[in-house]
């Protein structure tokens, strides 16, 4: 831990008092001068992230994961990594590790045997979980995939075989991929597309009849991100319309605008549902909607000027109501204008705030951002990293006790593993 303590060492330099980052006064704030850490303290920094990413993450992950008798990967580990033994596939933990080894072989840590993961990934999807019949990917397969468990086409799911089909086809130049994936895009534009009043319906049956016409934040959000590296594939005028329509919504239709925070579940026609269970805030997808609109944004050449004012409103909101300032990292979520209730650290909602929050101090050079990304990742070293066994704990609670799984229908190396390589890539100078 030799990394650990001497970050720590850095952390306390640049924030000596320990106290909030951001008062309530300033959560809209003025201009700060520029700030700018120190050159060796970048690179203990990078090294670190690096150290997480090479001797923590990926040795869980590989080849561990790889199901060599059934195909695809073999996600169901309980709480200390230990296989748990034979568990249906679910599309979106599927294509996320099929995006993983191929986001891999399209970073500066690419190696053949990643791209082989990948490749072994994408023919389970290909081969076992699309719709031979009437196209899209099933939801969920029996552990062989020989049997649909659940057949409906979600589009959450949707949006990741998208994102996964994309990355794969950029890594291993395959022209079968990117149009399977282009299909893929076609089938939705065609069948859940809502051409009233945009987006996408959540949930069609196998047929792609609509089964609900619930919006949901979330699946908005990555179908942004999937479209975001589409359209750079293929650069494609109706891609490019349709990032432009997600933009709208992940940016407008779910942001609460007198709060300052977004909201998951809303009507047909963008009218936020209301009520104690829906009048509550997911900081993680709070601040992972803003990297990715940086992102989209830069796809379609909306300069970053346009929606500085929103992300700093974002961003600043899940700072005051749900951060924890004395020992680092995001809390779940919370009621609107209010402070977190749900106070559990689970490792997405860190690693998607490790990226925002370096994204805005690219973008502001305000130290805010800059120690709120140090001391979220000096919370990932000692806290969520496990060490012993692999990967990151699902989720701390507030007692400080470890829970979940490491591996499951719904976790994988998606939201960590791309956070060290979108940081790492941010300090390289690779991303704007």
């Amino acid at each position: 831990m030799e990394l650990a303590a001497s970050f720590l060492r850095y952390f306390r330099s640049a924030n000596p008092s320990g106290g909030p980052l951001i008062s309530e006064d300033a959560a809209n704030t003025r201009v700060q001068s520029p700030w700018r850490p120190d050159p060796h303290s970048i690179l203990e920094i990078r090294r670190t992230l690096e150290r997480i990413l090479l001797q923590n993450i990926l040795p869980f992950w590989y080849p561990g994961v790889i199901d060599w008798n059934e195909g695809g990967y073999r996600l169901n580990h309980d709480v200390n990594g230990r296989w748990s033994g034979r568990a249906n596939k679910s599309v979106v933990t599927q294509a996320r590790t099929v995006w993983f080894f191929s986001r891999l072989v399209n970073s500066s840590f690419g190696r053949p045997e990643y791209l082989a993961a990948a490749s072994h990934g994408y023919e389970f999807l290909q081969d076992r979980m699309w719709d031979k019949e009437f196209g899209g990917f099933y939801w969920e397969v029996d552990p062989a995939g020989h049997t649909a468990t659940i057949s409906e086409k979600r589009m959450y799911g949707q949006a990741f075989a998208l994102y996964a089909l994309t990355e794969y086809a950029t890594a291993a130049g395959d022209e079968f991929a990117q149009a399977r994936a282009k299909e893929l895009f076609t089938l939705m534009e065609h069948s859940a597309h809502d051409k009233a009043h945009g987006g996408y319906q959540d949930i069609c049956r196998r047929d792609w009849t609509p089964i609900s016409r619930l919006k949901r934040m979330n699946t908005h959000m990555h179908l942004l991100e999937a479209m975001t590296t589409f359209s750079l594939l293929t650069n494609d005028p109706v891609v490019r319309e349709r990032l432009g329509e997600l933009i709208l919504i992940n940016s407008n239709s779910v942001l609460r605008k007198n709060i300052g925070a977004c909201t998951e579940r809303h009507l047909e026609n963008w009218i936020p549902d209301r009520g104690p269970y829906h009048d509550r805030v997911s900081y993680g997808h709070d601040v992972e909607n803003i990297w990715l609109l940086v992102q989209a944004c830069m796809t379609v050449g909306i300069p970053y000027s346009l929606l500085s004012d929103l992300y700093k409103t974002v961003f600043n909101y899940a700072l005051q109501h749900g951060y924890d300032h004395r020992n680092g990292g995001f809390y779940a979520s919370g009621p609107l204008n209010r402070a977190a209730d749900r106070r559990e650290k689970v490792w997405w909602v860190q690693a998607e705030g490790l990226i925002a929050a370096l994204q805005m101090y690219r973008f502001t050079e305000e130290k805010t951002y800059w120690t709120c990304f140090s001391r979220t990742l000096e919370w990932i070293v000692n806290h969520q990293a496990d060490w012993e066994y692999g990967d990151w704990h699902e989720t701390i609670t507030e007692e400080a006790k470890i829970a979940g799984v490491k591996a499951g229908l719904w976790k994988s190396p998606y939201h960590n593993g791309r956070a060290m390589l979108e940081c790492l890539e941010l300090l390289a100078g690779n991303r704007s």
